[in-house]
């Protein structure tokens, strides 16, 4: 799953070298932390939430798949 955050954050964002994505991973739920260069934030959530949102959908897809939750969370 960190792999696929990171990808699709390097494909949104200018600064790609950025990119840092990390994994605190819990018994039922794994939180991955995505921090980006500041210009970049508004690129990652999109309007109105629409790019944070499809990432969030596509981890939740495959997390039904493993039966475990992820959540996403975009550190400052």
């Amino acid at each position: 799953m960190k792999e696929l955050v990171e990808q699709i954050a390097r494909a949104i964002v200018d600064y790609p070298d950025q990119v840092s994505v990390n994994m605190v991973v819990g018994d039922q739920t794994t939180v991955i932390e995505l921090s980006v260069a500041k210009p970049d934030i508004g690129k990652v959530i999109g309007k109105r939430g629409v790019n944070v949102s499809a990432i969030r959908t596509l981890l939740n897809a495959a997390g039904g798949k493993r039966k475990k939750r992820f959540v996403l969370e975009i550190l400052e």
